[in-house]
């Protein structure tokens, strides 16, 4: 990768901005029209140096105030067909597993439900529960009591760094 795409990425990382031609924005920064912008990304796309490109939604700020991760103890033969039953719900928001922590910690599926209030979201969670026949697992749900700004993976050098480079 040239020192251009390694500040190109570590723009990106940064987050698009929200304006009407993000390309254009982020190109301003490093000297490149936005279609030489697309075109470094799309042959960083092709050529498998970005696999994924994704947003992250600052959900409290659209009024989903209530946040909860759910978490079952299904059975390792039944945890994936859950799993992907859940995952493909609209209302779950993320969904994973992970092996429990005994004896502590003996669940393994995980998902993330948000919405507008605290009711909201139990009867979210109640209804998952009978619509996948779920209440014959251990259960919990987990509430969350503060915010922690979210963030991509980071990568590349500083664009001060790479702009001095070059």
């Amino acid at each position: 990768m040239s020192d251009t795409d390694l500040a190109l990425v570590s723009v990106l990382a940064q987050g698009l901005p929200m304006v009407s031609h993000p390309y254009r924005a982020v190109g301003a920064q490093l000297g490149l029209d936005e279609a030489q912008v697309m075109a470094r990304i799309q042959a960083m796309r092709d050529s498998g140096v970005i696999r994924r490109f994704g947003i992250i939604v600052r959900h409290h700020e659209l009024g989903f105030k209530a946040n909860a991760m759910s978490v079952w103890s299904i059975p390792d033969e039944e945890v994936g067909k859950v799993g992907r039953l859940l995952g493909d719900a609209p209302e779950v928001t993320l969904c994973y597993r992970r092996p429990p922590r005994l004896p502590l910690w003996p669940y393994n599926l995980f998902c993330m439900i948000h919405g507008r209030d605290r009711a909201e979201v139990e009867e979210t969670i109640g209804a998952l529960n009978r619509r996948f026949v779920l209440g014959a697992y251990p259960h919990a749900v987990l509430f969350s009591t503060r915010r922690f700004k979210q963030t991509g993976a980071r990568y590349g050098r500083p664009i001060h760094q790479a702009a001095a480079a070059e």
